[in-house]
């Protein structure tokens, strides 16, 4: 089982586009110069490789020592995904969604979520306008390619829900009529642990239509030391241009979704989730979304690295965090601490996994 899939991403790339300003906020991110590179047209497993590494070189500039984090990232967008950061303030989570907003010149908004917020302020209200005397259709914050949702749980659950229909249609209902959103379109929520003051929990539905759960963690001493250089005195956000555009993560997409998986690797997958719903430790197990999430990004994954067929590592390693935030423990497991994360890891032992013939 090779848990370091995401890491063995070789660098392919020469020059990065000229830097570009944007600013990251309640405005969409304007049009860029992006040059030649950044706009090259993505066909291959191997042109989407060197775009990648482009955008994850990028993102970088900003956030020191955390590669293998950038790139599960770039892999739940390509997977037509969402993404869920969750650990303590100051460690960096709304800093990746930003960069990762910014190094793609495509629409961005930005929420912060708090008590008071409505659900309107998600999606959008009809308005009535005296001089038509006739309602308009303001939008709402998800109006855009890129949502960034930032401290998620601490608005009530009924504004955590207005983002329910978005995540898994594409599409917003206001008053009886249907808005599709842009493509490509992500959700980027970053989340304090639930035991800190003023956080609601997610409720189950919310939780499983994120595709992953991943944690910023400490950095390493040289990074955090690389981190006082570089924000010391400038903020390098400030000055993060655009390497990559909309189009070409539409065409990276596609390449995604022609990548090859094996009836064995489909059928190890399946496995994998059903065994979440038999096990003891666990009052709830896995979806069949879940499955679908699993498979999505195991090919973003294997089209990351350039190759054309998603292998049985891919699917290891990707388990936890497109797993675990779907699991609920046991109140026995609990109170023996299991973590929903080493039954996973427990499941990846113990599922066989198929042979390389199989695949």
């Amino acid at each position: 089982m090779t848990h370091g899939m995401l890491d063995e991403f070789e660098p392919r790339l020469g020059q990065t586009a000229a830097q570009n300003g944007h600013p990251v906020g309640h405005a969409a991110v304007g049009h860029a110069n992006l040059g030649h590179s950044a706009g090259a047209v993505v066909a291959t497993h191997n042109d989407l490789a060197e775009a990648a590494q482009r955008i994850v070189r990028n993102i970088e500039k900003v956030i020191s020592g955390k590669t293998s984090t950038v790139r599960l990232a770039l892999a739940v967008l390509l997977a037509e995904g969402h993404l869920l950061i969750e650990d303590v303030p100051g460690v960096g989570k709304t800093m990746l969604a930003k960069a990762m907003a910014r190094s793609i010149d495509c629409s961005v908004r930005r929420i912060q979520f708090t008590p008071d917020l409505l659900p309107t302020d998600v999606t959008g209200v009809n308005v009535y306008n005296q001089e038509t005397h006739d309602f308009e259709f303001r939008p709402g914050a998800v109006f855009a390619n890129l949502v960034v949702g930032d401290e998620i749980n601490r608005a009530s659950p009924k504004t955590q829900s207005a983002l329910l229909e978005c995540m898994e249609e594409h599409q917003v209902t206001v008053d009886s009529t249907t808005y599709q959103l842009q493509s490509p379109f992500m959700v980027v929520a970053t989340q304090n642990p639930i035991e800190m003051e003023g956080t609601y929990p997610l409720p189950e539905a919310q939780r499983d239509r994120f595709t992953a759960r991943i944690a910023m963690g400490y950095p390493a001493p040289d990074a955090e030391m690389a981190m006082l250089d570089q924000h010391g005195t400038t903020d390098p956000l400030a000055t993060l241009g655009a390497v990559s555009d909309a189009a070409q993560i539409r065409a990276m997409i596609d390449v995604v979704r022609r990548t090859h998986v094996s009836d064995p690797v489909k059928q190890y997958a399946v496995e994998l989730v059903a065994s979440t719903r038999q096990h003891p430790d666990l009052r709830l197990g896995a979806s069949p979304r879940a499955t679908l999430h699993l498979l999505r990004t195991a090919r973003a994954a294997a089209a990351l690295v350039g190759r054309e067929y998603v292998l049985p590592d891919d699917v290891q390693t990707l388990a936890t965090p497109v797993l675990a935030h779907r699991l609920l423990p046991s109140s026995e497991a609990q109170s023996h601490r299991r973590t929903a994360e080493q039954i996973v890891h427990d499941l990846l032992r113990r599922v066989p996994v198929p042979t390389a013939r199989a695949h």
